[in-house]
């Protein structure tokens, strides 16, 4: 899908009173949220009414959750125009044993070396998600939403992921029409360890030397490194509900970014534009398929990229609309609108707002396209 590259550029003011006072601050008061952003100034300080929270604006960091989940496919598909990895190939070509092995046991057959780098990215290998389940006690998930600090290493990924044992599905064949697809963070765990082994480059310091750094994303930072710009103010906290979650050991084991709104919208143009990649036309692969995925049915998938569509009733316009991009759990979102040539980026800073950033920007689009 050819994403127009154009960007609306609009503020609180531009934005319906009532929409901002009634709409969107009651839905985020019901959710008890923090704070939320849209587009370059939109919505500054929509949290709650008692917050003594810092002054919300473009320049001011949260953490970005899943939507790292772009980062990631940006930095696989440079890789694979390096001739660094291969899309189709088995995964265990670029990891050990140590983590494929009993991976993917479905119907006692070992399926592990069916699976590819593009099954990872598209959520098609049948990989349980190591945040749903977790033996002896609550799914990461859980901890996550009741503001329960934990930690955890990449080994517990694959241990939590091997003591499921149940794969939902076989990987599946690529070549066919449409896939099985079930999110699973898993997945791109996986994928981080294997550029990290095909680069010989840690994560944080391969997001600061092809996306970061070339695309001056210096308020941009993986929690494991230090910003590129010096004095940038300390990330917003999250919240459950109305009360201050503090995560910390959360965010520094998810491998999730922490980042702005104006970085996200400059990334977002320059990746709809191809900009991050020797060949634009690279970033056709994002939406080269569009599953939906079973365990979020409203939502399609390509590689590392959702596909929401805004139906007739929310729609800006007489026909429905689409969302490309990615949200993440804690209420944040990054997409692009290509009917409008809108890009919209934002928080909610809540430990659980899966849903609503989908609902902001429905209708942040309506009063928009007024």
């Amino acid at each position: 899908m050819d994403l127009l590259a154009a960007s609306a550029r609009f503020d609180a003011r531009d934005l319906d009173q009532r929409f901002v006072e009634q709409d969107v601050k009651g839905a985020l008061d019901a959710a008890g949220t923090g704070a939320v952003e849209q587009a370059h100034a939109g919505l500054e300080g929509a949290g709650p009414e008692d917050s003594d929270g810092p002054e919300v604006r473009p320049e001011t960091p949260f953490f970005i959750a899943s939507i790292t989940k772009r980062f990631i496919i940006t930095l696989v598909l440079q890789a694979h125009e390096r001739g660094e990895l291969d899309l189709d190939a088995p995964i265990t070509t670029y990891l050990p044993a140590s983590v494929t092995a009993g991976l993917h046991v479905r119907g006692g057959v070992h399926r592990t070396t069916a699976i590819t780098a593009r099954h990872l990215a598209s959520h098609t290998s049948g990989l349980p998600d190591f945040f749903e389940r977790r033996s002896g006690g609550p799914s990461l998930y859980r901890q996550l939403r009741s503001g329960q600090d934990t930690s955890w290493s990449f080994e517990d990924v694959i241990g939590i992921t091997r003591e499921q044992q149940h794969p939902h599905f076989d990987p599946q064949d690529l070549t066919a029409k449409t896939q099985r697809a079930r999110y699973s963070d898993t997945g791109f765990q996986l994928l981080i360890r294997i550029l990290q082994s095909v680069t010989s480059i840690p994560f944080p310091e391969l997001l600061a030397e092809r996306i970061t750094g070339p695309l001056g994303l210096t308020r941009t930072w993986h929690p494991a490194a230090e910003p590129a710009e010096s004095n940038v103010a300390p990330p917003l906290p999250l919240h459950t509900r109305r009360r201050h979650a503090d995560v910390d050991s959360v965010i520094a084991s998810s491998n999730d970014l922490f980042s702005t709104t104006e970085d996200l919208l400059t990334f977002e143009r320059a990746l709809v534009a191809g900009k991050p990649f020797q060949d634009a036309n690279t970033r056709r692969l994002l939406t080269e398929r569009r599953n939906r995925l079973r365990n979020a049915p409203v939502l399609r998938y390509g590689l590392g990229t959702m596909i929401f569509g805004v139906n007739r009733l929310m729609s800006p316009r007489r026909g429905p609309v689409t969302l490309v991009g990615h949200s993440g759990s804690t209420g944040t979102w990054l997409f692009t609108c290509p009917e409008l040539g809108v890009h919209l980026a934002g928080t909610v800073d809540q430990t659980q707002a899966r849903g609503l950033p989908f609902r902001i920007m429905a209708k942040c689009l309506r009063i928009w396209a007024r």
